[in-house]
């Protein structure tokens, strides 16, 4: 007897619902999205397969019993994720294990407090998923998991009862509801000790940007097909786009080696004499008033470098950030999370050069070859002026064959790009022309950045990807200072007055450029529904990056300042805040009770009417008697009403003592009080 006694309840415990089940599943897959951007492509995989088994393992009662193979499964995800990732000390390599250990617990929970624990370990899966990417979509995968968490772990403890589906979904949602307030005082308020919710735990890789010191062929190519976002640009006071060929500038790149060019390894903040507007060996002075300005507000995406962008030049730093020589911005720390700045422009340069800046910009190697020399020297026999050197130069790469490709494939030397092949992507001709320029005794610097961007009619902002990564050329001339020369819009034309997309897709439909990618998925992806569709995406995006992600603690300072709190401390903020949330429970608390209340006396209310039309037919309710003893009795007293009697005591025992009961009951319960009366006299 004692055996079996010992044994039953295990017997009940060693299978979970299948809708539980089914809702958590549905909360983990919403936590791969982050999974299959950062981790190893054999985690979220395994993760999946597991799900899978699970459902096909259940009905059939199978389940990861032998101890000795979870050892060796625990150990050889171990193993592979060393081997994946060389140490397991990364968080990419923490998160791995941790996912391939709740993989291994679906295959062998059967109880419900290993339910319980798979709830809790989805919503760390939930935390990690944040920490290795905090965009607008990965957040709302985030947050529909966690919310499904909730309703399995509801619907778990509803049991399996008829048409008990979706009540877990709005019990789920009014537990919401409940919480946003607190939510919403907490973010608003609490006191922010470092930054935004913006963080980065894992090191940056190089593929993330097309930004280095160092510019080779094929660097900015790779690119190409990225659709990761490099920022995202407001022109404040502005309603209409800015006209004209939109140039971002990244970096300066001084240093020449034929095809490849490098920034210098520890830029210099550009000199006050050099922004007089002043030229040097003899140029004339250039008023900087008679440019056109342009004020840009800029939200960059964290990429662990330290290149800022602004449209044209820059005139001036911003904060925590200088201005280089060349008139480009550089941060003074690494950009590790979302960062906004305004900043001012302008398309004037200055006419300035001094001689040692003019000596480095006439650098080159001693290995170009005489044919490229050659090239350059008979541009300079051919016109008396640096202008018709220019053009010379512009006009060769319009009318020698050249063509623009993705794929343009490695070069050895500059002599190969220009006399043979003549096949490649914007690095190659600017710096080509740069290297060209300079053997024409004309000073030239290579610049990167970003050209174009995808305007967003509903959010106003121009949107930059890394696709649209451009590199041009700067070369100084007398009468004008250093001027923009890009190479590419002779070879490709229309590349300047469009984003790197639009203008891919529209080579794609004219034929003139090849790719995997056809005209007709181009066509429907430049469609009105979806690209309304992507502006809205865009657009919430972009609210949640500058709204949410980028409220820091100098946000909260202006936020605070308003309100007229700002001043008092961080302690006193503090207890403000606890005082307040205190305040909303008591509240809520206070509602609560009252609608319980209010709902309660209704219920006895109408059951006292009950009793008193029972009396009338001479059943009277003794004051110590229970509802269910009294319906026993009035219904042994009235025969023909016994089921109506029944009916009743069973709703008001629902009524009165369930922790929720059906909606709609209330008022059924008071139709039946009402008309018992009326129906036994009849």
């Amino acid at each position: 007897m004692s055996t079996s006694n010992t044994r039953s309840p295990i017997k009940t415990d060693t299978s979970i619902p299948r809708r539980p089940l089914l809702w958590m599943a549905a909360a983990l897959v919403f936590t791969l999205p982050p999974f299959f951007d950062s981790l190893a492509i054999w985690v979220p995989w395994l993760f999946l397969l597991s799900l899978a088994l699970k459902f096909w393992m259940e009905p059939r009662g199978y389940r990861l019993r032998s101890i000795v193979l979870k050892l060796v499964l625990v150990a050889t995800a171990l193993t592979t994720a060393f081997i994946s990732y060389g140490a397991v000390r990364s968080v990419e390599a923490g998160i791995s294990v941790l996912v391939v250990l709740m993989s291994l617990k679906i295959l062998e929970a059967h109880t419900a407090r290993e339910f319980r624990v798979m709830v809790l370990i989805g919503w760390m899966l939930c935390l990690c998923g944040f920490f290795l990417s905090q965009d607008f979509t990965t957040a709302l995968c985030l947050l529909i998991a966690f919310a499904l968490l909730v309703v399995a772990l509801i619907q778990f403890h509803r049991g399996a009862s008829p048409g008990a589906v979706w009540p877990p979904v709005g019990t789920t949602c009014k537990l919401f509801l409940q919480a946003s307030p607190l939510v919403v005082l907490f973010f608003l308020l609490f006191p922010r000790v470092n930054a935004g919710l913006w963080f980065e735990l894992r090191p940056f890789r190089a593929a993330n940007t097309g930004f280095s010191d160092r510019l080779s062929p094929g660097r900015i190519a790779a690119l190409a097909n990225s659709s990761e976002i490099a920022f995202r640009a407001e022109f404040p006071g502005s309603s209409t786009r800015p006209s004209g060929p939109m140039y971002w500038r990244g970096v300066v790149m001084w240093r020449c080696n034929g095809m490849e060019w490098r920034a210098p390894y520890d830029p210099q903040p550009k000199s006050s004499s050099s922004t007089r507007g002043f030229a040097g060996s003899g140029g004339l002075p250039v008023p900087s008033a008679n440019a056109k300005e342009i004020q840009q507000r800029i939200t960059l995406a964290p990429n662990g470098a330290r290149w800022m962008f602004a449209l044209d030049r820059p005139i001036k730093a911003v904060p925590g950030a200088m201005l280089a020589r060349g008139d480009y911005l550089w941060s003074v720390q690494p950009i590790r999370k979302s960062r906004r700045y305004e900043v001012v422009s302008s398309q004037s340069s200055g006419n300035e050069i001094t001689a040692k800046g003019r000596a480095e910009a006439l650098e080159v190697p001693a290995s170009i070859s005489p044919a490229v020399r050659d090239l350059a020297h008979s541009w300079t026999v051919q016109n008396r002026d640096s202008r018709g050197v220019v053009n010379s130069a512009l006009q060769f790469f319009r009318t020698q064959g050249f063509s623009y490709s993705l794929t343009p494939g490695e070069y050895d030397s500059l002599e190969e790009f220009l006399f043979r092949r003549r096949t490649g992507f914007c690095e190659h001709y600017a710096t080509s022309f740069a290297t060209l320029m300079r053997l024409a005794g004309i000073p030239a610097r290579v610049v990167v950045g970003y050209l174009g961007g995808e305007y967003n009619d509903l959010g106003h902002f121009f949107l930059v990807r890394q696709a649209d990564t451009h590199a041009w050329c700067e070369v100084w001339l007398p009468e004008k200072g250093w001027t923009r020369v890009d190479p590419t819009a002779a070879v490709a034309p229309g590349r300047a007055s469009l984003d790197f997309t639009s203008f891919l897709e529209t080579r794609i439909a004219s034929g003139q450029m090849g790719t995997r990618r056809s005209a007709l998925i181009a066509q429907l992806l430049r469609s009105g529904v979806v690209t309304n569709v992507r502006f809205i995406w865009q657009t919430l995006s972009y609210e949640w990056d500058t709204r949410l992600l980028a409220f820091d603690a100098d946000v909260q300072d202006v936020l605070l300042t308003s309100m007229g709190i700002a001043s008092r401390g961080t302690v006193f903020l503090v207890v403000e805040i606890l005082l307040a949330a205190i305040a909303l429970l008591a509240i809520y608390f206070a509602w609560m009770q009252l609608r319980t209340r209010s709902r309660v006396d209704r219920v006895k209310a109408l059951y006292e009417y009950f009793c008193r039309k029972i009396a009338r037919l001479g059943v009277l309710r003794d004051p110590c008697e229970g509802p269910l003893d009294f319906a026993r009795r009035a219904a042994q007293s009235l025969p023909n009403e016994s089921n109506r009697i029944r009916q009743i005591a069973d709703a008001y025992i629902l009524l009165r003592y369930a922790p929720q009961p059906v909606p709609g009951m209330l008022d059924r319960f008071a139709k039946e009080v009402n008309a018992f009366g009326a129906r036994t006299r009849h």
